[in-house]
Parts: structure tokens; sequence; C-alpha cells
């Protein structure tokens, strides 16, 4: 049974325990719901992926947990309190797209800010911190660039400086906004390797995704959402054919037309 077919006053318990907890929450742009009535918890130690069409508000859903947009209605606690006193407990890898990557740092800068909260206010980055931040450039194969601009890196090589920095908060619970989005095959493959990584010292990532083909290979969890939540749970029991074409309808015909054709494609070439 899907979460949107469970009514509020059935619903189990939040656990205090849950890394991330979102209570009955709705979020709206100019009253135009987004996302509707969410309650979830997500486990300890899980790899969850957000799977669902453009516009399901998956990218929305990391953002007001984050308290970066507002929620209409809800709550969201980040292991039984809320974000604005758990901070130091949670990294965030946003879009790539959504920063300006013409602001005049180095990569090691950037990794670094991931640190600036054990610093205090205007102190400056010591040995200490850029030791660590090195540490998390060596992990993501970026060590060589530490003094480069971040604007003269590919944007794989971006996307890997900010996985650096979230890495290298030590943070127990990750969120990651379409982190393998526009990244060559060795930078997914790094990225998969860290989230597994991460996995294996009980952190838990939640990671907004769209590649469907790669759901059951990467993530533990799944979390279907059209604005609703059509499905959570483990991979494969939520994962089925059912559910994804209940969170995409005729888009999924779609998808897997394109999907087919592209691998044709592939075929083709390789000949």
């Amino acid at each position: 049974m899907s979460k949107k077919e469970i009514p509020a006053e059935t619903r189990a318990e939040h656990s205090p325990d849950a890394p991330l907890s979102i209570h009955a929450m709705t979020v709206a742009y100019e009253r135009r719901p987004v996302l509707w009535d969410i309650d979830i918890d997500i486990p300890p130690g899980s790899l969850v992926g957000v799977i669902g069409p453009n516009g399901a508000g998956k990218s929305t859903l990391i953002k007001a947990a984050l308290d970066l947009v507002p929620r209409l209605s809800g709550h969201v606690q980040m292991f039984g309190r809320p974000y604005a006193v758990q901070r130091e407990r949670v990294a965030y890898v946003p879009q790539r797209e959504s920063i300006d990557w013409d602001f005049p740092v180095s990569v090691l800068d950037v990794v670094c800010m991931g640190l600036y909260h054990t610093l205090g206010m205007l102190r400056p980055v010591n040995r200490r911190i850029k030791r660590q931040a090195l540490n998390a450039l060596e992990e993501v194969g970026l060590a060589e660039f530490a003094g480069r601009q971040i604007s003269q890196l590919s944007g794989g090589q971006q996307q890997r400086a900010f996985l650096a920095r979230a890495l290298v908060q030590e943070a127990d619970l990750h969120l990651m906004d379409e982190p393998f989005a526009g990244v060559d095959a060795s930078t997914e493959q790094t990225i998969v390797t860290l989230l597994r990584t991460l996995q294996t010292r009980g952190r838990t990532t939640v990671v907004v995704h769209h590649d469907l083909q790669t759901v059951s290979e990467y993530f533990d969890h799944v979390l279907l959402l059209n604005t609703r939540v059509v499905a959570f749970g483990p991979t494969e029991d939520v994962f089925t054919p059912e559910n994804i074409e209940a969170t995409y309808g005729g888009t999924l015909t779609l998808l897997d037309h394109a999907s087919k054709a592209l691998a044709g494609h592939a075929r083709g070439v390789g000949r």
C-alpha cells in the first residue's frame, strides 16, 4: 500500500531516531500545490533515491526540508529536532545549475566552506581545516586541482568539489539534488562509490535522481513522488512497474521509448 492510501488518522507515529522525518508537509508556489501532505520517515543508514517526473516536487522536497522554501503546512525534523538546531549534522549538495561558478574561489576554498561552522565568525582557515579539505579532495580524485579556480573545472569536476565539501563536514545526513546530472561516467562512478562509502560509515543519504535504469543498482530505498507520495520503502518492494506507472503516467511510455532508442543507437555506434 502506498503512503497516500493511508488515512492521516491511522498513520504510524514518527520515530525520533529518523534522520529525516517529514510530517504532513504541503508546499505551494503562488497557491499551486507542489507537494501535498508528504508524511514519511527516512530510515537511519539508508540510501534513498527520490524519483519522479519533472515538476513532481523532488527538489522542492529537499529545499523545504532545509527551510530554503516556505512550507504551507506540516513540519520537518532531523534526528528528532528542527533543522535549525541540527545544521552541523546535515550536508547539502544543490543542483549544479543553481551555483554561481564564476565566484572567485579556489577548489580548496570551496571544500573548506564545509568546515566554517567549526571555526566561528571571522576566524581564518587553519592548517587542520585545509588538511581535512585536502583529504576530502583526495577521496573524490581532485587533490591535484586544489589550487585551481572553481570556474576552471569541468562540470563533473565541479560536482566532485561540492561532494568533497559535503564529505568534509562528516555529516550524519546528506541531501543531494541531482548529483548525477550532466556528469561523465567516471564522475558518476565516483559519486556511487562515495554514496556507498557514506553508507558503510552509518550515514543516511537522500538523492534526487532521474535515471530509472540505475535506481535498483544505486539505492536500497526509493521514494516515488509526484506531488504526493506514490510509494516509499525498500527498492525491491516498491520499485515496481505498477508504482512507476502510477508515478509517471503517460510520461513513462515516452521515457521507455527514449531509453530503447538510445540503447539501439549505442549498439549501432559500437558496430
